[in-house]
């Protein structure tokens, strides 16, 4: 027979423990505002905010009453958006351009742009190539604008909350605490 090496108080002392630990959580507790409670609020907001903005640019500005900054995120949108399509067209006027020359297809010489015409087939190939990485660049600068339209929403959700009052005060007090250790200065923030 093996030897147990708890004795019968010691097993009585971990049930009522386990028991009891076990029966405080539960109970339930009186709703109590505290700290953590109101930080857990600010960052709702500003969650809120900033996924409201990720789906639609300019949702999260509204979801913060923030309705002055709509033009300028929809402006900081439309400067990519516009560089994409204008890029665009003209990769796609050089592609083709290309393309005629380098297959020598004389068919299709005069459905090339008029601008595009005098220019050597090698040009058209650094135009073409030039176009399509600004059209990288294009894509690019929309999700950066996109990110900054998020991040702004970000912020002012989390500022909205932010007390701003006029009740801060600060007082400077001379103040001693031993004569060994010298004199000192003391400034207190009320709130």
């Amino acid at each position: 027979m093996i030897a147990c090496p708890f004795n019968k108080f010691t097993l009585l002392c971990t049930f009522l423990v386990v028991f009891i630990a076990t029966n405080n959580f539960a109970q339930s507790k009186p709703e109590v505002k505290s700290l953590s409670d109101t930080t857990k609020k600010v960052r709702s907001i500003a969650a809120k905010a900033a996924i409201r903005s990720a789906i639609l640019p300019g949702l999260g500005q509204i979801y913060n009453k923030k309705y002055w900054k709509l033009p300028l995120v929809y402006g900081a949108l439309a400067i990519p958006v516009s560089t994409f399509k204008y890029n665009s067209d003209w990769y796609t006027k050089t592609r083709f351009a290309y393309t005629v020359r380098v297959t020598n297809d004389t068919a299709n010489f005069k459905n090339i742009a008029r601008e595009l015409q005098p220019i050597s087939t090698e040009a058209l190939r650094t135009y073409r190539n030039s176009f399509r990485k600004n059209m990288d660049f294009s894509v690019l600068g929309l999700l950066l604008m996109w990110g900054l339209n998020v991040v702004d929403a970000t912020v002012d959700g989390h500022l909205r909350t932010f007390n701003i009052s006029d009740d801060l005060t600060m007082s400077i007090k001379p103040s001693t605490r031993n004569l060994q250790q010298g004199f000192g200065m003391t400034a207190t923030l009320h709130f």
